[in-house]
């Protein structure tokens, strides 16, 4: 039976919390960044195959704003934070207060902003990792991209040479007076990284 199937409840537990602290954290830097209250939750929380990522992130065609970069250290894989189009517009109108009459392109200004908001996203995240699985996570320089998920996904892949074929998917909401936005974190380790990081977070993960 495929090990993702007989995922134990404490082992997604653990996963969620490494998702609620990395929600915090980002929360709490975005909100010194910004000067204003900013609220998160993790709702659900993920292991799928690579090949369902996109599938499950709305689909190989939707496009979406990504920030994404290479992790080295103790536990080398590929991190990614996504957000549709919808939702960083809106993202940028009641975080940032940016406001623009194209729903659908972005401004150099907007586009900064959004890589500052991603790059405090997977550093937040990949710092609750570290600090759970006590496992040095160096991140590489953060990139953004406006594409389809599928062409993303794939570029990174090429970008960095090669990925895992497991996939950690958090799905984050932010919470912010009238703003509802749902974010993706994913973070897919290489081959020889998965087992090390459930090893390191002190649950096992039976590949056969």
């Amino acid at each position: 039976m495929d090990p993702l199937k007989r995922m134990a409840d404490f082992q997604l537990d653990v996963l969620r919390e490494v998702g609620n602290i990395g929600a915090g954290n980002a929360a709490t830097a975005l909100a010194k960044l910004l000067d204003k209250q900013v609220d998160m939750k993790v709702p659900l929380v993920k292991i799928v195959p690579f090949s369902e990522v996109a599938e499950s992130l709305g689909g190989a065609e939707e496009v979406v704003v990504s920030v994404f970069l290479r992790v080295l250290g103790d536990c080398h894989g590929n991190m990614f934070f996504m957000l549709s189009v919808p939702s960083a517009k809106k993202m940028l109108s009641r975080l940032v207060g940016i406001e623009t009459d194209d729903p659908e392109s972005f401004t150099e200004m907007e586009m900064s902003a959004l890589q500052e908001i991603g790059n405090i996203m997977v550093s937040s995240y990949l710092s609750s990792l570290g600090d759970l699985t006590r496992m040095s996570l160096i991140p590489t320089v953060p990139a953004l991209a406006i594409d389809m998920t599928g062409t993303i996904l794939s570029f990174g892949v090429m970008e960095y040479g090669q990925t895992g074929d497991k996939a950690l998917l958090i799905y984050t909401r932010f919470l912010e007076d009238e703003l509802d936005v749902e974010g993706h974190f994913t973070f897919i380790p290489d081959p020889q990284s998965f087992s090390k990081l459930f090893a390191s977070l002190g649950v096992p993960f039976d590949e056969h």
